[in-house]
């Protein structure tokens, strides 16, 4: 098994950094603190991070075929511009739990955004994940989720990756062009002792990249299923990553310092900030969200 090197990219102390996502036309990353309300687009080569309070819990962002960013948010979906702040409510999700709130999310091949949620109890099976489609409906594509987290697509589209936390594996699925999902199988089982499975990234050699709550660590996968890697993290709470960089070459990985007492923190001085790794993989092109555009 391979191990990689990680730098301290932004030492910014995140509450719940998540859901990382290259711009590549911004040359960005974008990523959410989802507690806080924020939505962050961090310029890698100056360091300059902007931070914009969207008003509500944000689980997850995305780029927009126009360059703005669609957004899970905790009463449903919105697009937004970080350059104006303008922020609108496109859809909201139905008869949803009373402490629901959204987790991570990613647009799918066909221009669609995939999201889950989870509750603020984690009660078991009262999240769902959900697909927000190219004219704004919103379509439940499976319920009977606990803690809906990472989620990313094959090279070639036709398999989703997906992780309910609460289920301590990685699961696949068959997805059509029409964005069903079938065949639900299992991937990868992870053994507690080495974290919750959190958020996750595919590589353009469709190698899996899975974060590791409690775990230090993010861990690669084979298309097979097979420990390949391993990115260690002098923090516990690693909750993302994804591919980006003019090459789409860096790893970059998100983290948290939520529940951490003063003196965990001073243990973990770098929990919450943002990482970079180069591990000799490569990411492809963020899909984008093509509905609701102009």
């Amino acid at each position: 098994m391979r191990s990689f090197d990680v730098d301290v990219l932004l030492d910014v102390e995140a509450d719940v950094g998540e859901s990382p996502t290259w711009e590549a036309t911004r040359q960005a990353l974008v990523w959410v603190d989802i507690y806080r309300r924020l939505v962050h687009v961090l310029d890698p080569a100056t360091g300059v991070d902007r931070a914009t309070d969207v008003g509500e819990c944000v689980g997850a962002a995305a780029p927009t075929a126009d360059d703005r960013l669609v957004l899970a948010l905790e009463s449903g979906f919105a697009l937004f511009d970080p350059d104006t702040g303008t922020l609108r409510h496109v859809a909201e999700i139905q008869n949803r739990a009373p402490d629901a709130l959204m987790n991570d999310g990613k647009c799918d091949p066909q221009g669609r955004f995939v999201a889950g949620s989870t509750t603020r109890s984690e009660t078991v099976g009262a999240a769902a994940l959900y697909r927000l489609d190219t004219d704004c409906a919103v379509d439940v594509l499976f319920g009977e989720v606990t803690l809906s987290n990472g989620l990313g697509w094959s090279p070639d589209g036709r398999i989703m990756y997906y992780v309910d936390s609460a289920l301590q594996r990685i699961d696949t699925f068959r997805y059509s062009e029409a964005g069903e999902v079938m065949d639900r199988r299992i991937f990868v089982e992870i053994p507690e002792a080495a974290g919750m499975p959190d958020g996750l990234a595919v590589d353009a050699d469709g190698y899996v990249w899975l974060a590791l709550w409690g775990g230090s660590a993010v861990r690669q996968y084979s298309p097979e299923g097979v420990l390949a890697g391993e990115v260690r993290l002098p923090v516990s709470q690693v909750t993302s990553c994804a591919f980006g960089g003019a090459d789409w070459g860096d790893l970059f990985i998100t983290s948290a310092c939520w529940g951490m007492d003063e003196a965990a923190r001073q243990q973990e001085p770098h929990a919450g900030a943002i990482f970079a790794a180069r591990p000799g993989a490569f990411g492809h092109p963020t899909n984008r969200f093509t509905g609701e555009s102009t």
